[in-house]
């Protein structure tokens, strides 16, 4: 994977609206599920699902609310999480067909259920790539292991996450709390 934003704009769609820190944080995204990717030596169409993910998830992070809205209702997400929802509908309205894929950008900031590999990567990828400010170090240790320990590696993210919500007060929603009691049952 090239480091090149000119390579993630050919990967964009033409309806994302992302400023250019946003690309630079898609690019890091991406290169990051790339390599893992690679290092599990999947097959070719697969690497691809994982970069499409990758490249579509905040395809919309920067569009303001009326964009969103033209794309997916909102329901009870609160304005910050409105991004997942509309980038992945407005993938499946011009031709993305991958329901992995799709969920894996409809969800990638909440946690869903039903995920495959796509959507752990990328659920992991977002939180875990070198741009973030918290815990680089941790962060990067985690990144590391997550080739060969993916399901537990996706289990501490999630914590990590979840605490943060709870340390801070912040509403957790019906899916994430799904998410953590399916990941749970799994251990």
């Amino acid at each position: 994977m090239t480091d090149e934003p000119r390579a993630l704009a050919l990967m964009l769609p033409p309806w994302a609206v992302v400023s250019p820190g946003r690309v630079e944080h898609i690019l890091r995204v991406v290169a990051l599920v790339d390599d893992w990717a690679r290092t599990r030596a999947l097959g070719g169409g697969e690497v691809g699902r994982w970069i499409r993910a990758a490249a579509l998830h905040d395809a919309l992070r920067d569009a303001d609310d009326a964009v969103l809205a033209r794309y997916a209702p909102q329901g009870e997400w609160p304005r910050k999480l409105w991004h997942g929802p509309a980038a992945a509908a407005a993938a499946a309205l011009h031709g993305e067909k991958d329901e992995g894929v799709l969920n894996a950008v409809r969800y990638h900031s909440v946690g869903f259920t039903g995920w495959d590999d796509v959507g752990k990567a990328l659920y992991l990828a977002d939180y875990l790539e070198p741009g973030r400010d918290h815990e680089r170090e941790a962060s990067a240790a985690l990144a590391d292991r997550v080739p060969r320990e993916l399901e537990a590696v996706l289990r501490e993210v999630a914590a990590q996450r979840i605490g943060h919500l709870v340390a801070t007060g912040k509403r957790i929603g019906k899916e994430t709390w799904a998410f953590w009691n399916r990941l749970a049952a799994d251990a």
